[in-house]
């Protein structure tokens, strides 16, 4: 796979959502860019929201917490806690979002030729959770995220 479209995947008979993305990155690169906040404010959610507070406290039982901010002034905010942390192949934690119930994450970052296969693999409590968090339009934020982390690499090189 060496296309940067983004594959979801919803499986009719259980509470996930899986995602398969192509990224001209090296595993350490990826890694180092979903887990500092300095990195993580440049490309992760919709390009017309702020990320005024984004914390992460990079060890197993430690947290994350970040805000991600309208121009209109609405706040939307993302909180979870790290359950497994394989640099630079694998992030596991928990993605808590405002009053939805929380799901378990796991990213993983493969190396591929010219680049990494970034997976992820999201397991919601129910189904309804999980049609819900699709209706939410995150597959949106997710497609507009990755081409902010392409413009971000692009300024590296």
């Amino acid at each position: 796979m060496n296309t940067t479209e983004l594959i979801l995947t919803v499986p009719a008979d259980e509470p996930t959502i899986i995602t398969e993305r192509f990224v001209r990155a090296t595993p350490g690169l990826l890694y180092e860019l979903w887990t500092t906040p300095a990195h993580m404010r440049r490309w992760l959610g919709p390009r017309y929201l702020d990320m005024p507070v984004c914390e992460v406290d990079l060890r197993v039982g430690g947290t994350y917490h970040y805000v991600h901010e309208a121009p209109d002034g609405s706040r939307y905010n993302f909180r979870g806690e790290y359950l497994e942390l394989d640099p630079p192949h694998r992030i596991v934690a928990t993605f808590e979002f405002e009053d939805y119930p929380s799901s378990i994450d796991t990213v993983t970052f493969e190396p591929v030729d010219g680049g990494t296969l970034v997976r992820g693999h999201t397991l919601h409590q129910t189904m309804e959770s999980r049609d819900a968090a699709l209706a939410s339009g995150m597959e949106g934020g997710i497609r507009e995220s990755y081409e902010r982390l392409d413009e971000l690499l692009a300024e590296r090189v």
